[in-house]
């Protein structure tokens, strides 16, 4: 059946807590070469030499310009944007008007009056409709990711990153390259082309994130590999580009919070009966009939500290009432190896086979949320097992209510669906398992920590 919008498809379908965790997508799609060596030694190629990851292709960007272009960003972020302009780089963050998180996408300051948001697809989408459905004098051009998009993309991207990745950059340039701080913008010259570049280090390691007319990619990339050579460089695949949210302590996916209320359901009417919102699988031994309760607020993911109650926005007097309240607490669990193994062993026994866990990303669905426990209680949500070939370690991030969320305290991960299965093609029929966990601080790495100061995109 076709549908016309979202809301068509919860009017036909009903409660979308239901049919999300039926979908038949599975997991966020990264559309470059799977590996070109194998991913553990380009995983290892941020953390010892230098990598290159393309970002070409899998997110949306959104282009904004016009006299209006800060009001909008302003009316619809819950962070500040007094003295944003040109060579400005921002987290973009977006509620709806209950204070939940709709997502949040990068923000590149491309003048004073124009701007790059680039991401999944929810943030850019939210903006447009709420762009095309005030008084806003702004223009919008959507480029939008790859395996949406049958035409050409408007741009590539693509990032640096690994203890020589400086040194390589530097190279690219010709020398003298000025770094800029984490966070923001500058420009560099590759094979005689500028370009603009944002210090974003996504997984956590030294580098510059940067971007250019597409038609310009190839010549760009094969200058890189030709002079990355002595520095060690490595390409890096879909495979291990999947490891880096978890690594760097991002939880890029939250379940965009729109499916619920009147105040959204012109949203609704507007979004497409066929796009990410109404495709997006929700996974997980985390069950519930209400969407609500996969809606997660700032402070789950750690934005809270990001809030600025200097303007307004959609969501402020929402968020100003929660602020005061308890909250989740964002950290990384490290998975016990003996549980993990203890999967691994019911798989090739099978005897009551555990959830198959992909390596080294074990998503099967766009939105995953596993239960966390301590003894019979549950204290919060796990989401994006990893495994992180250079630690040894799965680990995961988790949004754990503050009281129970104690460095170095163990909980337990409930790995797998209840009854075996949903309908998703990527599930199969397995039981659940108890997997320990130890709470460590975010990003996993504490170098990662120190470089990558958490107040820097507000």
């Amino acid at each position: 059946m076709t549908f016309t919008s979202l809301q068509h498809k919860i009017d036909v379908l009903g409660n979308p807590a239901r049919f999300l965790r039926d979908v038949p997508v599975g997991a966020y799609q990264y559309p470059v070469q799977s590996q070109f060596s194998n991913w553990r030694d380009e995983q290892r190629s941020w953390r010892e030499t230098v990598g290159l990851l393309d970002q070409s292709l899998h997110m949306t960007d959104l282009y904004i310009e016009g006299p209006d272009t800060i009001r909008l960003l302003s009316e619809v972020g819950v962070n500040s944007f007094k003295n944003y302009g040109r060579n400005k780089g921002k987290q973009l963050i977006c509620c709806n008007h209950d204070g939940f998180l709709i997502g949040d996408m990068v923000l590149s300051g491309l003048e004073d009056d124009k701007v790059n948001v680039v991401g999944r697809p929810p943030v850019a989408n939210w903006i447009r409709y709420v762009a095309q459905s005030g008084d806003y004098d702004v223009q919008l051009e959507l480029d939008q990711r790859a395996v949406a998009n049958p035409q050409p993309r408007k741009t590539f991207r693509y990032e640096l990153q690994g203890p020589n990745a400086w040194a390589l950059l530097d190279r690219l340039n010709g020398g003298n390259l000025e770094k800029p701080k984490f966070f923001q913008m500058g420009e560099i010259t590759i094979a005689g082309h500028r370009l603009r570049a944002l210090a974003h280090a996504f997984a956590g390691a030294p580098g510059l994130e940067f971007w250019g007319p597409a038609e310009l990619g190839p010549e760009v990339k094969a200058t890189i590999v030709e002079a990355g050579d002595e520095y060690g460089l490595k390409l890096v695949g879909g495979r291990a580009y999947g490891t880096c949210a978890a690594e760097a302590g991002w939880i890029p996916s939250p379940l965009p919070a729109i499916y619920s209320g009147d105040a959204m359901r012109g949203y609704r009417e507007w979004l497409a009966g066929d796009g990410f919102e109404a495709n997006g699988s929700i996974g997980g031994s985390f069950v519930s009939d209400d969407i609500t309760d996969y809606y997660l607020t700032p402070w789950d993911v750690d934005y809270g500290r990001l809030i600025k109650f200097d303007h307004d926005f959609i969501g402020r007097e929402a968020l100003e009432r929660m602020a005061t309240r308890p909250h989740r607490r964002k950290v990384t669990l490290e998975w016990n190896a003996d549980d993990v193994l203890a999967v691994e062993r019911s798989i090739l026994t099978g005897e009551a086979p555990g959830k198959y866990m992909e390596t080294p990303c074990a998503h099967y669905a766009a939105h995953p949320y596993d239960c966390v426990m301590i003894s019979d209680r549950m204290v919060g949500l796990s989401t994006y097992p990893t495994y992180l070939s250079v630690d040894h370690q799965w680990i995961s991030l988790a949004m754990i209510d503050e009281a129970d969320a104690q460095i170095g305290d163990m909980v337990t991960v409930i790995w797998g669906e209840p009854d075996g299965a949903s309908r998703k093609p990527g599930v199969e029929p397995h039981v659940q398992k108890e997997i320990r966990a130890r709470i460590v601080p975010w990003p996993y790495l504490e170098a990662a920590r120190t470089m990558r100061p958490h107040t820097a995109s507000a």
